[in-house]
């Protein structure tokens, strides 16, 4: 099984960093048949931007920007997509958000026909969701952190694609072992991911 873990944050020294390669160190711990691809979305200079091309594709009237193309092909190739990411403005930074728009577009991971319907065209993908926030828990829990997440990224994105969100977690500082328990927290959700499929 191969999983594409997909990392958006300037500083390759972050935490952020540092839980996608806990991920990694998961995944592979939990069986040699597991593969993984690291895709670090600042570091590869991924332009976030919609564009004309981008609108083009959506309007059915072009095939895909290059660029777009080759991340399509890499999910292609996955069977576990993970998102790693900070949690800005109570949602993904930018860069997340602009690969998720320019990605995940019309034709590719859904398909909308001339009766209203949407054809849900990425149901074989499992995503897991692995968001690290600065906020503590009880802030996030009363202001809905979780509720609006599930609402706007596992129901709004890929629920719409057809993709099953099978984890969603949010790291978050506790009073004691920060950051050495996001870390164990990383790894351990990395040996679960294809857990039913060994």
């Amino acid at each position: 099984m191969h999983s594409l873990i997909v990392v958006a944050h300037p500083e390759p020294h972050s935490l952020t960093h540092a839980v996608a390669q806990r991920i990694v160190g998961g995944i592979t711990a939990s069986g040699s048949q597991h593969t993984t691809e690291l895709a670090d979305l600042f570091e590869e200079g991924f332009d976030p931007r919609f564009n004309p091309a981008d609108r083009a594709l959506f309007l059915k009237q072009s095939a895909p920007p290059a660029d777009v193309a080759a991340e399509q092909e890499r999910v292609d190739r996955a069977d576990a997509l993970v998102l790693v990411f900070p949690i800005y403005w109570w949602s993904f930074p930018a860069l997340l958000k602009g690969w998720i728009d320019r990605v995940f577009s019309q034709g590719w991971a859904y398909e909308d026909s001339s009766d209203g319907r949407v054809q849900k065209k990425l149901e074989r993908l499992q995503v897991h969701l692995v968001a690290i926030g600065a906020a503590d828990e009880g802030s996030f829990t009363r202001h809905g952190y979780a509720s609006a997440m599930k609402t706007q990224i596992d129901h709004g994105i890929f629920d719409y694609c057809g993709a099953e969100v099978r984890s969603s977690s949010v790291l978050l500082p506790a009073d004691s072992d920060y950051p050495l328990a996001y870390l164990e927290r990383a790894h351990a959700i990395g040996t679960r991911i294809f857990a039913s499929q060994v």
